[in-house]
């Protein structure tokens, strides 16, 4: 019995420290955090205020702007974006694009290349960043699309990498095929608040 418990202790302590991503600055209580992406950050199959930056923004005390927008691509966001840091100036932004590039068969090196800029563009501001993970789609067996974990490595990120492919990959957590329900973007949110914790943010 006892063995069993040190092989279930050293699993979890290989899998803690298996976690992608970087440290981050501490955020201030009035500090604004930026979730830039878009259907899975704007909330779509779920109502409003159930989105996973207004469940965020209740774990974490502080303010989350919702910038979402439902069918955008990367290369869409990374004109967006500049504009959107202007205008709310973040200390944190929440980086989750990629999904829709996928489902229309876009140059996966394309996508990789925008998200590249993103976070290039965010860093240049003095402003943090923390990728959320897309996964590929796939009939069975969802995962994360590799890229994000790659430039989460190569950039030292934070990254928080399984949790939309575990959510999207359950029948009871999504809403449709591509989109979580409430309680999806509730488990979302508390993922996020993990990683940020993780990473010494909060």
């Amino acid at each position: 019995m006892a063995s069993r418990c040190l092989a279930f202790a050293l699993l979890a302590l290989l899998s803690a420290c298996g976690q992608p991503g970087a440290r981050l600055p501490a955020l201030p209580g009035d500090a604004v955090v930026l979730a830039f992406g878009d259907s899975l950050t704007f909330g779509t199959g779920a109502s409003p205020g159930e989105d996973y930056p207004s469940r965020l923004s209740a774990r974490i005390s502080r303010k989350v702007v919702n910038a979402g927008i439902p069918g955008e691509t990367s290369g869409e966001g990374r004109e967006r974006l500049p504009a959107v840091l202007d205008e709310v100036k973040p200390q944190l932004v929440l980086l989750c694009l990629g999904g829709n590039d996928m489902l229309r068969h876009q140059s996966r090196d394309a996508m990789h290349q925008n998200l590249a800029a993103m976070v290039a563009e965010i860093r240049s501001r003095g402003m943090s960043v923390m990728l959320l993970a897309v996964p590929e789609p796939s009939l069975i067996g969802l995962s994360a699309e590799p890229g994000y974990a790659a430039l989460a490595k190569a950039q030292k990120l934070a990254l928080e990498e399984d949790a939309l492919s575990d959510i999207i990959g359950s029948r009871s957590l999504r809403a449709d095929q591509f989109h979580p329900n409430a309680q999806g973007y509730a488990r979302l949110a508390e993922a996020v608040d993990k990683a940020l914790h993780r990473a010494g943010a909060i």
